[in-house]
């Protein structure tokens, strides 16, 4: 009988800061551009448990983010149990190196989401190195063939349907090169609070074309605020942008 009295927190926390919040990241955006989808469930610095040996011997941490498809989205789950979940392995892992970690993610786990998992897209990269973001596609003759980048430097996810590439900016504070997902219009996978803040300025341009356009119409600035529902000082603050 497989064993059940699994754990699922060895109390170890990630890297670094920028390693917790570039897993956060990718997790966080694709549940965003994942909205309306219920099946599939993506995962973090989670266990995953493929075997009896291993469970019992503990002898393996689970990805920095992985995404299975075709499964209930359950997120009250501590972990990814395979023998639990029909034998479904991930579809797509991202592990973050550090230089401690790098030997084993390209080597011993590299081997093992391959020859084990079977994971179709395997991709690493270090949060404090810029270019070092590698892929890799499973071929089912020739095993993890390296995935060839786009001009921008993206790999192509085949099981996601997205770019996984770098990009500079600041999340939490932190000016880097942050992994995330970019859609096949090679629009960035925004997080929830860069969508809303998308929306907010989409809306200030929209007041702003509105204003611009009714004063050029020759229309005094309280016959504008009455007509866009804005006050005086809003109007006129526009105005001089």
């Amino acid at each position: 009988m497989p064993p059940t009295d699994l754990i699922f927190d060895d109390g170890e926390p990630l890297e670094s800061n920028r390693h917790r919040i570039t897993m956060n990241v990718l997790i966080r955006s694709l549940k965003h551009y994942w909205a309306e989808r219920t099946n599939y469930f993506v995962g973090g610095n989670m266990f995953i448990y493929y075997s009896s040996k291993q469970a019992k011997n503990q002898d393996f941490k689970g990805p920095d983010f992985f995404v299975v498809l075709d499964v209930e989205n359950d997120p009250t789950r501590l972990g990814w149990v395979v023998w639990e979940e029909n034998g479904r392995y991930p579809d797509m892992i991202v592990e973050l190196l550090s230089d401690s970690t790098e030997a084993k993610d390209l080597g011993m786990k590299k081997r093992l989401y391959e020859q084990v998992f079977k994971t179709k897209d395997y991709f690493v990269f270090h949060p404090f190195k810029v270019n070092s973001l590698q892929g890799w596609h499973l071929d089912s003759d020739k095993g993890y063939q390296p995935i060839t980048p786009n001009p921008q430097g993206w790999l192509w996810s085949s099981s996601l349907g997205l770019w996984v590439g770098t990009w500079n900016g600041t999340v939490e504070d932190d000016n880097a090169v942050w992994l995330r997902f970019y859609d096949q219009a090679g629009n960035v996978v925004l997080l929830p609070e860069e969508a809303n803040q998308q929306r907010a300025d989409a809306e200030r341009q929209a007041r702003l074309n509105a204003v611009s356009r009714l004063l050029d119409m020759g229309l005094s600035v309280e016959q504008v605020a009455d007509s866009l529902s804005l006050t005086i000082a809003e109007v006129a603050a526009m105005r001089r942008e």
